[in-house]
């Protein structure tokens, strides 16, 4: 008889029970961030409750129809690993500049379509950039990725940016209560719920949370039953030059993050990406931000949170992921549904957030264990990336008064600290070695070899 060849965990489709909750953890852990750009630059703009729900709802369709894109994939479009995709906040500032300076939404959604059209023009060149991501450069950004979102959990769980009650304790000992339970469930429940001991912990939150007062479901009540997005909805897209250009730049960011979060996914599931894969991925980033002009929405990137979602549960299909993408379709055609989902209160996904960005982090320290820091200038390398990634983190307003191009970059604290990994990597372990450096060529792009290797390169110097 023939030998079938094992399913790569990846490709193997869970039973469809499993398939639902899996799939609906990742749309919890992943809804508020969703929701919170079109909420932000529909604001900004002042538009009416109407338009503003219209943006909520063709957004989750087109997150879903993305994350579908992505994970299943099609010729070459999608990396096919578990990603799950959303709006990039790396886009927000522009698009609210663009918005609010007389271009209106048309000039968002041309600049948006072109950007998009870059991206897959763009996704070749930037798959072959992947041997400058040594685990020295991969670790570092995955630990930047998960410590910067940390303060993003934490806002959560204070009640959320701008709540009246903001750090009020009933918050915090709310969002506790859900981390305790997440680790409960871990901890002591079969292995097919401690694989689901996100949603659990935020079900059972959701149940703590609804007596006590922390839940608001009038906007249930106020969404309709049926929302169908159509295409250019606000009119014709207008090609302005400056917001192309600035629009360009998010581009260029959007990528750098994804290819580490890409990466990340890679080396938790065991299927390692490759020039090919990160292309196909980058592609697919690409095709979701023109669909997201075309269908009134915004530029679409990888979600951190969810790669630590799969970090943490350790469910590694790319098929669960596919089923959060197709939640997503029914949210964003359903307004009244995506209305119950966002009843959840933010302590309740901050005690969950906190779990998940901890362990992004957790997975970069992880690959970083996996350098070599013995005579060489690889701590060096970590610790300034790590610096540099922090600084927007931890003072939001410290290059408020650079151009808004470099605002745009630098204010990523991931793509910042991804750029100054690179960076340090080649100018240390691939630049000719300079006099006092124990470094050279010879090292190439490992990023932290071997030491028998970096020896044995020396001594062939010599």
């Amino acid at each position: 008889m023939p030998v079938t060849a094992p399913v790569h965990p990846v490709d193997e489709v869970p039973p469809v029970r499993q398939l639902a909750a899996f799939g609906l953890q990742h749309v919890l852990a992943m809804y508020a961030g969703a929701v919170a750009v079109p909420l932000i630059v529909g604001g900004a703009m002042k538009l009416p409750p109407a338009d503003l729900a219209y943006l909520i709802t063709a957004d989750l369709l087109v997150c879903g129809m993305a994350t579908l894109i992505q994970c299943v994939g099609f010729w070459r479009f999608g990396v096919r690993l578990p990603i799950m995709q959303g709006c990039t906040f790396a886009a927000v500032s522009p698009m609210v500049l663009i918005g609010t300076t007389g271009g209106g939404l048309p000039a968002i959604y041309g600049a948006v379509i072109v950007a998009g059209l870059a991206i897959m023009l763009l996704a070749p060149a930037f798959g072959r950039l992947l041997r400058f991501f040594p685990p020295l450069v991969t670790g570092t950004v995955i630990l930047i990725i998960g410590v910067s979102l940390l303060p993003v959990a934490g806002n959560w769980a204070a009640g959320g940016v701008g709540a009246a009650d903001f750090g009020a304790p009933r918050n915090l000992a709310l969002a506790a209560f859900v981390l305790a339970a997440v680790l409960g469930v871990q901890r002591f429940a079969p292995a097919f719920l401690s694989r689901i001991a996100v949603l659990i912990g935020i079900v059972v939150g959701l149940a703590v949370a609804v007596p006590f007062g922390f839940t608001d479901f009038g906007g249930v009540s106020d969404a309709g039953w049926l929302g169908v997005s159509t295409p250019f909805h606000f009119g014709a897209p207008v090609f302005e030059v400056s917001a192309i250009v600035s629009m360009l730049v998010v581009a260029l960011v959007t990528m750098t993050e994804t290819t580490g979060d890409l990466i990340a996914v890679g080396e938790m599931t065991g299927r390692k990406v490759e020039p090919r894969s990160l292309s196909d991925g980058l592609r697919a980033d690409g095709l979701s931000t023109v669909l997201g002009g075309v269908f009134i929405t915004f530029p679409y990137t990888a979600y951190a949170q969810n790669v630590g979602l799969v970090g943490l549960t350790r469910v590694r299909s790319r098929w669960v992921v596919a089923a959060a993408g197709g939640i997503l379709v029914l949210l964003g055609l359903l307004p009244k549904l995506g209305a119950l989902v966002a009843a959840v209160p933010a302590p309740v996904l901050g005690g969950a957030g906190l779990v998940m960005f901890g362990t992004v982090a957790a997975s970069g320290l992880r690959t970083l264990a996996q350098v070599d820091f013995r005579d060489n200038h690889n701590l060096t390398v970590v610790a300034v990336s790590v610096a540099v990634g922090m600084l927007p983190v931890g003072v939001p307003a410290v290059y408020d008064r650079f151009p808004d191009w470099f605002q745009t970059v630098m204010n990523s604290g991931i793509s910042a600290g991804c750029l100054t990994a690179i960076a340090l990597n080649l100018l240390f372990n691939h630049l000719p070695g300079t006099a006092g450096s124990p470094v050279t060529e010879a090292d190439g792009l490992a990023g932290g070899g071997p030491q028998e290797a970096v020896q044995e390169a020396r001594e062939e110097a010599v």
